[in-house]
């Protein structure tokens, strides 16, 4: 049995990533970032997620002041497929993967799975085959012998993850991908008009 870190925000496609490690009989280990995120809600989501699949979850606290982005609103999936979204947070990926591969290392892990895919948009940089191709090599030689770091969705399209997610138990409301929560007076929801949710709701279109 495989030892396996998935990096886990509690949206649409690390859940996936989650359950997909679950399903294959591996050991798995959720890990989340707090780096002071405005839609830290999504921790909630990937916390309750863990609970329901008893899942062991780990969180890496990390002080950033990160720039501010201008989040995209009320695109189409074309228009988000054109080019590098205004909400790209340069290093985060890399930051991320980064302390997921420490964090493995520590955990005698063998892999590292990320949901990362880059089929129906092309705004994030770091999502890309290349970028993913580019960070194994590099940490070949930082960690020689560490984890194996797995993205088993990177040419997946959004409707087929979402199927996916189907599948392996998961229903629309079970994660979460909002940029800009908005406060009800029932709680919070999703803003429905960034990208992150033009793209939730394009993957359960089918």
């Amino acid at each position: 049995m495989k030892k396996v870190v998935v990096l886990h925000s509690g949206g649409l496609d690390s859940t996936v990533c989650l359950l997909l490690a679950i399903s294959r009989g591996h050991n798995v280990i959720s890990l989340g970032i707090d780096y002071n995120q405005t839609h830290r809600i999504e921790l909630d989501y990937a916390a309750a997620q863990c609970a329901r699949f008893n899942v062991e979850r780990r969180l890496i606290k990390v002080s950033w002041d990160k720039p501010q982005r201008v989040i995209p609103t009320n695109r189409s999936i074309s228009e988000i497929r054109q080019g590098v979204s205004s909400a790209f947070l340069p290093g985060r990926n890399g930051v991320f993967l980064m302390l997921a591969t420490a964090e493995a290392a520590g955990l005698g892990a063998d892999e590292i799975w990320t949901g990362i895919n880059s089929v129906d948009f092309s705004g994030y940089p770091d999502c890309t085959p290349k970028f993913i191709e580019s960070f194994r090599k590099m940490l070949s030689f930082a960690i020689p012998k560490g984890a194996k770091l797995i993205a088993p969705l990177q040419t997946k399209s959004k409707p087929q993850i979402g199927r996916l997610a189907k599948r392996l138990g998961l229903n629309n409301e079970d994660t979460w991908s909002c940029y800009r929560p908005r406060i009800t007076k029932t709680g919070v929801s999703p803003c429905g008009a960034c990208d992150a949710c033009k793209l939730h709701q394009f993957a359960w279109q089918f």
